[in-house]
């Protein structure tokens, strides 16, 4: 992919920090000029590899804050196929340890106040935005008893020992409404705001990010897994999730056990029991004897999901790393450059993330486009 430098920020931008560092993209087949010679010769051309919760979203911040900019997103894969799809879309964050707790209650808090103001519109059913009240239970006291997010979600506190009496395995819990968010609706409404704001869907495999020059200015890199090809990026890796999609009108509350791998969530035709945590394990096929576990756990504790009917076994694959890559890079190539923007790696906290991290995204990529409107001659624009 050739070597690769620092892309420099306008006078006075701040470098990337520590938890900025790390590596995404899918494939392409090369677009003729005829897509945009009837562009504006001042429109900056960017370009979204990937088209899941991270490269949808990126898109449609792109094509509102910043001015001037064609948007396309290219991808193998759209929903119903992407990971995204499969993500139960719950909002309750990850920690990443590699990243400071404010900047992940930032990320955290502008994803929630986004799918909040979804939640209180017109747009919340075609959107697949909820919200859910439940709870967060542990077998043993947390060190840590209250969350960074607590004060972001609604409504949280410690349960009562007698709502603890529907557990009787664990002894503390949290208690909180929060939103879930579900990708099989969600994608294809981002997937309209990208087309309803003048950017274009295109279905190719981009196998080296240098396929996109000369015909885009910027490559915006959400392909999450495919950034170890595209971006050289081996600290990527999959974690493994299996999940049951089922019906179960009954319930109506979540129950998240404090270790995040049983889980049963309720949402608008199903309700998601989980799951799963198989790291660099690459199988997306469904594993029998894994959905007979995931079942009983869930199960055990809730009994009531034995009439449980319509079981549907679904597999994805969340692209992990130690923390989210958020960061410019040139590439160069002879006498070549290609800026890049790397927006990838939120393993399980891809949906509770997004909206916030394609937010910082924008910014970098409006650096980028300030960088090439000061420093290239309008005529190349």
């Amino acid at each position: 992919m050739g070597s690769s430098f620092a892309f420099p920020g306008p006078q006075g931008a701040r470098p990337a920090t520590s938890w900025e560092t790390s590596a995404g993209a899918r494939a392409f087949c090369g677009f003729q000029g005829c897509f945009f010679r009837d562009r504006p010769m001042d429109t900056i051309r960017i370009a979204v590899v990937g088209a899941g919760v991270m490269g949808l979203s990126t898109a449609v911040c792109i094509s509102k804050m910043v001015p001037g900019c064609s948007i396309t997103v290219t991808s193998d894969k759209f929903t119903p196929e992407t990971t995204s799809d499969v993500a139960a879309g719950m909002l309750i964050p990850p920690t990443y340890p590699d990243t400071p707790i404010q900047k992940q209650k930032q990320w955290f808090k502008e994803t929630f106040d986004h799918l909040f103001a979804i939640v209180n519109s017109a747009e919340a059913e075609d959107a697949g935005v909820i919200l859910v009240s439940g709870w967060q239970i542990f077998q043993s006291i947390p060190t840590e008893e209250v969350p960074y997010w607590a004060d972001v979600v609604l409504g949280f506190r410690k349960m009562t020992k007698d709502e603890l009496k529907k557990f009787p395995q664990h002894v503390f819990g949290h208690a909180f409404t929060t939103l879930k968010c579900e990708g099989p609706a969600y994608l294809p409404w981002l997937q309209k705001r990208v087309k309803g704001n003048g950017g274009l869907i295109l279905t190719r495999r981009i196998e080296d990010l240098w396929e996109l020059h000369p015909s885009f200015d910027i490559v915006v890199n959400c392909s999450g897994l495919g950034s170890r090809q595209l971006a050289g990026d081996s600290k990527i890796f999959p974690v493994r999730g299996q999940v049951l999609k089922v019906q179960a009108p009954w319930v109506k509350h979540f129950i998240r056990d404090s270790s995040g791998l049983t889980y049963i969530y309720p949402g608008v035709s199903n309700v998601t029991l989980g799951g799963t945590r198989q790291k660099g394990d690459w199988n997306l096929s469904p594993d029998a004897e894994i959905s007979k576990e995931i079942l009983s756990r869930c199960c055990a504790l809730e009994p009531s999901l034995r009439g449980a009917y319509d079981l549907r076994e679904k597999v994805g694959l969340r692209p992990t790393r130690p923390g989210v890559r958020l960061e410019k890079e040139l590439l160069a190539q002879d006498s070549r450059r290609l800026p890049v923007v790397h927006h990838y790696g939120h393993g399980s906290g891809g949906i509770a993330m997004h909206w916030g991290t394609a937010l910082e995204a924008t910014r970098l990529v409006n650096e980028c486009v300030q960088v090439l409107r000061t420093h290239a001659p309008k005529s190349k624009l």
